[in-house]
């Protein structure tokens, strides 16, 4: 520890190096006296900067749309916008660690300054009209540098909230950064509309340079922070960690890949409506705002419960969504799609909801409640946990890839996205089958011992 964390130690107060070695958030005088502030202080940062992350990733949603000129076809088209979501899954895993090996507020400086390469070369490529496909391609996929703030986000402001309040300060990061694709949906429509293609990613640039620089003056690093990437090993040979990283898939990988696809399906499958593209951004809106809700529904009615009834309904969606798609009609594809994309934001929040409770309760199975052990148990849980959600995310997040890839394939295959709707709904009933099978049937105890009786 360098001379001015050292003085940092007594207060908990940000010093000259923006480092605090004394961090404290679950003693009670502490956190009053001057974690709260400090800690409110990081999560705005955190926020703004997790934003842009999820705007720079899903940006090329809406270009996509506009390429037009370049004489792609619908599966090309879906290519440029899910590579973003394959590079930005992947970058997720080590962007988990980033934060307690280089500092949460240096990394949050260097990974909001990483977001001016999609944001520029994106301008560079649409101002060329000889930009070859390949190019767009490779251009699009640094994008995902953008998807993987959210795993180091989330990660950094873990560590500066107290037991009892993470779950509201993880709510609020996620949520701001998930609002990022509603936000980048609304305006590069206007901003295109006005100042042309390249402004798609010209316009983050002075937005991505307030966040660096708030970042660098207002956040700070804590030297508590820990993270092994062996604990993540550990959590990959778990049983739990994988089917709840198919259960993410089907929740998150969802969303984002509803979220991203919308634009386009509008475009290519009812091209006389394609001025609703700039409603596009009302879905994933709609299923940022309501992930809240599934993990408040979770505290009340448990997290398998609710993300096993909220599958039956994503079954529902998928299948109406195919209907309108069959009959073309636009209205109740729009009411559908809506619908299909709110009920993956409520299982976002059941299944995030779950993994916490799962990894407690394997823990504390055949321990005494009020023993030493016990509490010793505790902590192994919630340690496991943690490095869980890391992976869970990662994993969940390739969900994104699969749909686009899948709407592409599908309609350059058969003309219509039918295939892939059947694809999606059939993978919705495994993951209605695998919530009950492994969290609420009635012998849940043999399959998952501790499970079954826990409030998961």
């Amino acid at each position: 520890m360098t001379v001015t964390q050292a003085a940092n130690t007594a207060t908990g107060e940000p010093g000259k190096g923006r480092w605090i070695g004394d961090w404290r958030p679950d003693d009670p005088a502490f956190w009053e006296g001057t974690g709260k502030r400090t800690a409110r202080r990081n999560l705005v940062f955190s926020i703004l900067a997790e934003h842009l992350g999820f705007t720079l990733w899903t940006v090329w949603s809406i270009v996509a749309v506009r390429l037009g000129g370049y004489r792609f076809s619908t599966d090309q088209l879906f290519w440029i916008v899910s590579l973003p979501n394959l590079v930005g899954s992947a970058l997720r895993i080590p962007y988990t660690f980033a934060p307690a090996r280089f500092g949460g507020r240096n990394w949050t400086v260097v990974s909001a300054l990483l977001l001016l390469v999609p944001a520029v070369l994106l301008a560079v490529a649409v101002n060329d009209p000889g930009t070859p496909y390949w190019a767009f391609l490779a251009i699009a996929a640094t994008a995902g540098l953008g998807g993987g703030n959210f795993a180091s986000s989330m990660a950094n402001i873990t560590y500066f909230y107290p037991q009892h309040r993470q779950g509201a300060a993880l709510g609020l990061n996620a949520a701001g950064g998930n609002i990022g694709v509603s936000s980048v949906q609304l305006l590069m429509p206007l901003v295109i509309g006005g100042f042309g293609l390249a402004a798609a990613g010209l316009f983050w640039v002075p937005f991505i340079l307030l966040a660096a620089l708030g970042a660098y003056f207002f956040m700070n690093n804590l030297t508590s922070a820990k993270a092994e990437p062996r604990e993540m090993v550990k959590a990959a040979g778990r049983a739990q960690t994988w089917i709840m990283s198919l259960l993410y898939i089907g929740t998150f990988g969802s969303f984002i890949g509803y979220s991203t696809a919308f634009p386009l399906l509008i475009k290519s499958q009812f091209a006389e409506h394609a001025s609703m593209v700039s409603l596009a951004f009302l879905g994933p809106l709609a299923g940022s705002l309501i992930r809240p809700a599934g993990g408040w529904l979770s505290d009340r009615l448990g997290g398998a419960a609710v993300t096993f009834w909220n599958f039956a309904a994503m079954i529902g969606a998928v299948l109406l969504v195919w209907q309108a798609m069959s009959v073309h009609n636009f209205a109740l594809f729009f009411v559908a799609f809506m619908l299909l994309i709110g009920t993956s934001g409520v299982g976002n929040g059941s299944t995030y909801r779950m993994i916490p409770a799962i990894f407690r309760a394997k823990a504390v199975t055949g321990v005494d409640p009020g023993t030493p052990a016990y509490e010793e148990a505790l902590r192994t849980g919630k340690r496991d946990a943690s490095a869980a959600i890391g992976f869970i995310s990662a994993i969940g997040a390739f969900g994104g890839f699969f749909i686009n890839r899948g709407f592409g394939s599908s309609i350059a295959a058969t003309g219509g996205a039918g295939a892939a709707l059947a694809a999606f709904a059939a993978f919705y009933a495994l993951c209605f089958a695998v919530t009950w099978f492994c969290y609420l049937r009635t012998l849940g105890a043999k399959a998952a011992p501790g499970l079954a009786a826990a409030r998961v």
